[in-house]
């Protein structure tokens, strides 16, 4: 297994969440909780552009979900130095040219502190540099390695989930050594797919495999059957993530297609988001394997902190809403909406914020924190936090279906996600 290598500028994990500590600069959970009561008048605002309709939704419904729970609960305790948090909410349709137009909203009209909350990736790419433009601090909540690559700008920050570069180059040793080196390739076709696309390949033949098919589709697409005889015989591992509405079709299709005699199966579970795994036509998903940020079933290990988040948010041990045991959450990217509002909490109060003529102090505080412990706050587990590149590095999981439920086989470290620096924003102006 190739060893990964950190950021040149890096220290080791340890060392540096060490160091952090004894500076000060590293977050946990007493140290960004503050309980000082709100100031009548004063409030802190903040953007929120969910997917509420568009081929996120699913996902925007649960993003506006959890950031309701995170900042009732930032209010109950006091807001955000002493000022409670006033949450707008716009519907960017999953479109990037409405993307835009809201960034644009929320700065003339609104008039937020910060705008987070985006996560498809084609309407980040879009809405980044306007952000950058209207001086709109910009926190995403996606996953594309457009940010740390170094295509936005300072005013742009990651610092909860963590990149599609940093997830696939720590899966690709372990689906090498475990399930084979000719790997079939299935992405959605847009920038996230790409990512997916590029990085995999790339860290397939690093492990000294191949990629032996590569087929994109496009993510507004029904059915998906004229694609499956693309996979060629000789695939030892189908790669799949897809997203949509259609993404029970997708994997129902696949499963019908490939039959009993099938390769090897790892998905990231983008491919069955809000979807119940335990139904007859997913039968064929056994003993397969899939990626996931945070585990939608509660593992024999469960957290202390996981439960606090399941709790607060409203969703039981397999994963679906207390309310309906039907609606499954998109439990494996939802954290990072909770994470990043209080990523930004943390900031503000070490900048000491008050208003928008501290939004400077208010960046170069979130530039300067190296990471975060895992807590109540940070349920998905402990960060590393790259204030050149605005991205955040955490563990990854990979589960194994069995009896309709996915059970986790192997948590990476910190260290084996970690890449070399492709940017400093910190070297550019605001």
């Amino acid at each position: 297994m190739n060893k990964k290598i950190a950021p040149a500028s890096s220290l080791s994990r340890r060392t540096l969440l060490r160091g952090a500590a004894g500076a000060g600069l590293l977050l946990s959970a007493p140290g960004i909780l503050g309980r000082a009561s709100a100031q009548s008048g004063d409030v802190i605002k903040l953007g929120a552009p969910f997917h509420r309709t568009g081929i996120g939704a699913s996902y925007g419904r649960w993003y506006e979900r959890t950031a309701n729970a995170a900042v009732k609960l930032i209010n109950e305790q006091g807001g955000i130095n002493g000022m409670p948090i006033e949450m707008i909410i716009e519907d960017d349709g999953t479109d990037p040219k409405r993307g835009v137009e809201v960034m644009e909203k929320f700065a003339t009209e609104h008039k937020v502190d910060a705008v987070f909350g985006h996560l498809y990736s084609h309407v980040v790419a879009a809405t980044a540099p306007r952000a950058g433009e209207l001086k709109m601090p910009y926190f995403l909540c996606s996953e594309a390695h457009t940010l740390a690559s170094g295509a936005f700008n300072r005013y742009c920050f990651q610092p909860s989930i963590t990149d599609v570069k940093s997830q696939v180059s720590s899966m690709a040793p372990w689906i090498s050594n475990n399930l084979g080196k000719k790997v079939t390739l299935i992405y959605p076709d847009f920038n996230f797919g790409y990512d997916h696309r590029d990085n995999m390949t790339a860290a397939i033949e690093a492990q000294g495999g191949e990629v032996v098919a590569s087929i994109a589709i496009p993510p507004s697409e029904t059915s998906f059957t004229r694609y499956m005889p693309q996979i060629p015989f000789n695939t030892d591992v189908i790669y799949h993530v897809m997203v949509g509405p259609a993404v029970l079709t997708f994997v129902k299709e696949l499963g019908e297609h490939l039959g009993s005699k099938r390769p090897e199966i790892f998905g990231f579970i983008d491919s069955l988001e809000a979807v119940d795994m335990d139904i007859p036509q997913l039968a064929f998903l056994e003993d397969t394997y899939f990626w996931e940020a945070m585990p939608r079933y509660a593992q024999a290990n469960q957290t202390e902190f996981d439960k606090f988040f399941r709790e607060k948010v409203g969703v039981d041990d397999k994963g679906a809403s207390v309310d309906d045991p039907k609606d499954i959450a998109t439990y494996a990217h939802m954290f990072s909406v909770w994470e990043t509002l209080f990523a930004m909490k943390a900031a503000m109060e070490k900048a000491d914020y008050k208003s928008q003529a501290q939004k400077i102090d208010f960046l170069e505080a979130m530039e300067s924190i190296a990471g975060f412990e895992e807590s109540n706050e940070f349920p998905q587990g402990d960060k590393m936090f790259n204030g050149k590149t605005h991205q955040s590095f955490g563990h990854q999981n990979i589960s194994k279906v069995k009896d309709g439920k996915l059970e986790v086989v192997y948590r990476t470290s910190i260290e084996e996600t970690l890449y070399p620096d492709e940017v400093d924003y910190t070297q550019m102006s605001f």
